[in-house]
């Protein structure tokens, strides 16, 4: 049984869900802050409100319709998304690219993390390298000259 449960705990997609929603949640408070302390404030200064949770508010019968809560959010998406996108979608999509024009012009960056692909053409170029043709052996055997 605890074989069986490190086993699963060991495994890479476990251990890679776990980083991703550290940095995930790391990534969210960087981008709540952004929202939060710099967008949100230059747009409520268009609407002269401390926030955008109190722009456009419109009062029907004792209820308040906040119209601003409501842009307030689709802006903070719209921004999520750009912010996910270009600074970290985007760049690394152009450094996948150049890694895989490199790599099949011949040229591997120092530095480059090793791929399994790069793995398993390294152990087939070993594994060819140590397979020798077969060589008669025995008494029948012509003596090589």
């Amino acid at each position: 049984m605890l074989k069986g449960f490190k086993e699963f705990i060991l495994r890479g997609n476990v251990i890679d869900l776990a980083v991703a929603v550290v940095i995930g949640a790391a990534f969210t408070a960087v981008v709540t802050s952004i929202v939060t302390n710099l967008i949100n404030p230059l747009i409520s200064s268009f609407f002269t409100a401390s926030s955008l949770d109190n722009a456009m508010v419109v009062t029907l019968n004792d209820s308040q319709i906040k119209f601003g809560a409501v842009l307030g959010a689709i802006i903070n998406f719209l921004i999520v998304a750009v912010v996910v996108f270009f600074v970290f979608v985007y760049p690394i999509n152009q450094l996948k690219k150049r890694a895989e024009r490199l790599r099949s012009k011949g040229v591997v960056e120092p530095d480059a993390p090793i791929t399994e692909l790069d793995l398993l053409t390294e152990i087939r170029d070993l594994l060819r390298s140590q397979q020798a043709p077969p060589q008669p052996a025995g008494k029948h055997a012509d003596p090589l000259p």
